[in-house]
C-alpha cells in the first residue's frame, strides 16, 4: 500500500463498505468523493460529505498516516483551507489544527480488502489503452455511436446544470457565470476559479460588470493577490476591492490559482482579467449566447475580449516583459469554452422546450475542432477517425465510463467486437 494505490482506490471507491465513521465515530456519508488532483494542493477537489447532519463541500486530502499532515508541511498552506475531510489508511496520531477546524478524519484501512491489494497494484502498472485493443477493429465502431455517446454525455452534464440550478434558486445566469469561470481555469486552475465563482453573489457581478476595473479587483481580491501592492495599478484594485467588500460583505474566503505547469498565456492573471473582459463587453451574455444559432455567432461574442492594458507587458503582477503583446482570446479556447461550458447550458435550457435543440447542438460540435491529449491520441493510434469535436467528445465520454471501467458487455464497440 502506498498514497498513490490509496488515492486510486479513493478514486474509483473501491471499498469492502461504505458505512464510513471518523475516528470519533460519527458517521460520514461520502455523497461525492471529489475530483482526483494531480496538481499541488488537496488530493481531490470539490469534494461533498454529510456529517452530523450537516452537509459540507470543500476539498478532501488523503494521506497513509495522518502524521504525514505534520510531515507534508501542510500547516498553515492556503491550499488546504477549504478542507471537508482528512481520510488516512492508518491514524497514528490526532492532528490538533483539524481537530480545532472541525475537520473529520476517516480511517480507511478496514475498509479495504488487503486480497485485493496486489490487483490494483497491476492494474495501476496496466499499459494497455483499452483492454480489447489486441482485438479492436475500427469499422466495428457501430452506427450512430458517435452521436448517441455525445447526448449520453449531454444529458449526464445536463443533471450537474440542473442540480446547479436548484441551489441557484433556478438562475441560469449565476450558473452560466459558475461555468464559465470553471472553462477559463482550463484544467489545473479549473476547480479552484468555479469555487471562486460559486462564492460570489451574482447579483454583485452583475452590478459591477459596467466598471471592468471593479470586476478585475473582485477577482484578483478574491484570489488573494492584492494583500501587497507592487505598483500603482494593484493600488487601484486593492482600494476598488476593500471597497467592494465593505459595500458587499463579500465571503472571507480567499482563493489561490495556480501558476505551476502552465504557460503564460494560461496563467490566471491572464485568465481572470479575459473572463472579466467577457461580462464587461457583453451585458447581456446569457440570452446572447442561448440565442446564438450559428457557431459564427459565438465567436463574434469572444472577437474583442482581452486582457485590460495593465497586461500587454506582463503575465504576471509587477513584473514587466520587454515585449509588448494584447492577451486575447484564441480560437481555440473559445471552443474548449463552448465544449465545456456553453453548449451543455445551451442545451440544458431548450432540451424541454425545443424538440430541435439535439440536432442543433450535435451541428455545433461538428463545427469546432477535436481537443488534443493522450486519450484522443490514443483512439487515433487505433485508426479511429477523429475530425471534429464531436467525435472526440465522444471518444472521450466512452473511454471514462466504459474503457477505464472495463465496462465491456455493456459497450457497443465490445459487443460488436465479441461478435467475430
Amino acid at each position: 500500500m502506498n498514497e498513490k494505490l490509496l488515492q486510486y482506490l479513493w478514486n474509483f471507491k473501491i471499498f469492502k463498505n461504505f458505512d464510513f465513521k471518523d475516528v470519533e465515530g460519527n458517521e460520514q456519508e461520502i455523497l461525492h468523493f471529489g475530483k482526483w488532483n494531480f496538481d499541488s494542493g488537496p488530493d481531490f477537489l470539490l469534494g461533498k460529505i454529510k456529517t452530523k447532519n450537516l452537509v459540507l463541500v470543500g476539498n478532501i486530502e488523503l494521506h497513509m498516516k495522518s502524521s504525514d499532515w505534520i510531515f507534508h508541511q501542510h500547516s498553515g498552506n492556503p491550499e488546504f483551507e477549504n478542507l471537508i475531510l482528512h481520510a488516512v489508511f492508518i491514524n497514528d496520531m490526532e492532528i490538533a489544527e483539524l481537530k480545532e477546524k472541525n475537520i473529520p478524519t476517516l480511517e480507511l484501512k478496514k475498509y479495504i480488502d488487503d486480497t485485493l491489494l496486489w490487483k490494483y497494484e497491476s492494474m495501476l502498472k496496466e499499459t494497455q489503452f483499452i483492454a480489447c485493443e489486441s482485438i479492436f477493429e475500427a469499422k466495428k465502431i457501430p452506427v450512430n455511436f458517435r452521436e448517441e455517446s455525445m447526448l449520453k454525455k449531454l444529458d449526464e452534464k445536463s443533471i450537474e446544470i440542473e442540480e446547479s440550478l436548484r441551489l441557484n434558486q433556478n438562475n441560469y445566469e449565476a450558473v452560466l457565470f459558475q461555468n464559465l469561470a470553471y472553462a477559463f481555469g482550463l484544467k489545473v486552475n479549473a476547480p479552484i476559479f468555479k469555487q471562486m465563482a460559486e462564492s460570489l453573489d451574482f447579483i454583485t457581478v452583475n452590478k459591477i460588470r459596467q466598471n471592468l476595473t471593479q470586476l478585475e479587483a473582485l477577482f484578483f481580491g478574491m484570489s488573494d493577490w492584492l494583500k501587497t501592492p507592487e505598483d500603482e495599478q494593484m493600488k487601484i484594485w486593492k482600494r476598488e476591492f476593500d471597497f467592494l467588500n465593505t459595500k458587499f460583505n463579500l465571503p472571507d474566503l480567499r482563493f489561490n490559482p495556480k501558476f505551476s505547469k502552465l504557460r503564460p498565456p494560461n496563467f490566471p492573471t491572464i485568465r481572470l482579467s479575459q473572463f472579466a473582459s467577457l461580462y464587461h463587453l457583453n451585458q447581456n451574455l446569457f440570452s446572447q449566447l442561448i440565442s446564438a444559432k450559428k457557431i459564427a455567432h459565438i465567436y463574434q461574442i469572444f472577437e474583442n475580449v482581452k486582457a485590460s492594458a495593465y497586461w500587454k507587458k506582463r503575465f504576471n503582477f509587477g513584473k514587466t516583459s520587454a515585449i509588448e503583446s494584447e492577451k486575447a482570446i484564441t480560437k481555440d479556447f473559445v471552443e474548449l469554452v463552448l465544449i465545456n461550458a456553453i453548449l451543455p447550458i445551451k442545451y440544458t435550457y431548450h432540451k424541454n422546450s425545443d424538440e430541435n435543440i439535439s440536432d442543433e447542438i450535435l451541428d455545433f460540435y461538428r463545427n469546432i475542432s477535436p481537443e488534443k491529449n493522450t486519450v484522443i491520441e490514443g483512439w487515433k493510434s487505433l485508426k479511429v477517425p477523429v475530425e471534429s469535436a464531436l467525435e472526440s467528445q465522444a471518444l472521450l465520454f466512452h473511454h471514462k465510463n466504459y474503457c477505464q471501467k472495463k465496462n465491456c458487455l455493456n459497450c457497443g464497440i465490445g459487443l460488436q467486437l465479441l461478435k467475430k
